[in-house]
């Protein structure tokens, strides 16, 4: 046990590296494809088919396509196109159109549930669709919705381990390093998995404490 505790002391500061790198490209990607999650979510929800069409395309090829697929794509792919990106880019706008596609969807279904009886208030008071979106129908959309869409950050934080496959020095990248130059690929990778369970399993349990928070003022 002191030989592993040893050569987890000597590899951490190379893990830690790769670890702040993955939490780097997961906000990078989060808070570029939240943004356009919402877009897509209001583009999907327009009135207009030129709108809502190309918006639905876009959401389900996103969510049709695997994050390893992408991640291949936008890095391998698009210099065919004469698109160049480092590793870092293309990891975080890859994951970036994943984390679109599915916040969309998630950001809709939080539209979809404040009450019909906002709309018609806020045409009663005289405001006009964008400022009604903007005062009242997103922030209780979004409040709906921020439990679902933590858990999802927590899962592109775990889907940033598929960036290895394209060269980006992350933590998964780094402990497959350290295991072909030791051989020690089970004590490194379990302190590799250690490291996102000292992330993920709080946080998990953080969404988890916050949905039965909003539960009751959302069913009220």
């Amino acid at each position: 046990m002191n030989e592993i505790l040893t050569m987890w002391l000597a590899w951490f500061p190379e893990l830690w590296k790769g670890f702040v790198l993955s939490i780097q490209v997961t906000a990078a990607s989060l808070a570029l494809g939240v943004v356009l999650g919402l877009l897509l979510a209001l583009g999907v929800s327009a009135p207009r088919r030129a709108v809502r069409y190309p918006s639905l395309l876009i959401v389900e090829l996103g969510r049709g396509a695997p994050a390893l697929i992408l991640l291949q794509y936008f890095y391998f792919g698009l210099p065919s196109a004469g698109l160049t990106l480092s590793s870092f880019w293309a990891a975080a706008l890859a994951l970036a159109y994943c984390t679109a596609a599915y916040t969309s969807e998630i950001i809709r279904g939080g539209i979809e549930a404040v009450a019909q009886g906002q709309n018609e208030a806020a045409e009663v008071i005289g405001l006009n669709r964008f400022d009604a979106l903007r005062f009242i129908i997103l922030p209780q959309a979004l409040r709906v919705a921020l439990p679902s869409l933590l858990g999802f950050s927590i899962m592109m934080f775990q889907a940033a381990s598929l960036c290895f496959t394209i060269a980006l020095p992350e933590i998964v990248s780094r402990a497959s390093a350290i295991g072909s130059s030791t051989f020690e690929y089970m004590p490194v990778l379990t302190l590799a998995g250690l490291m996102y369970a000292a992330v993920c399993a709080p946080a998990t349990l953080g969404v988890a404490a916050l949905e039965k928070k909003l539960a009751p003022s959302q069913h009220a």
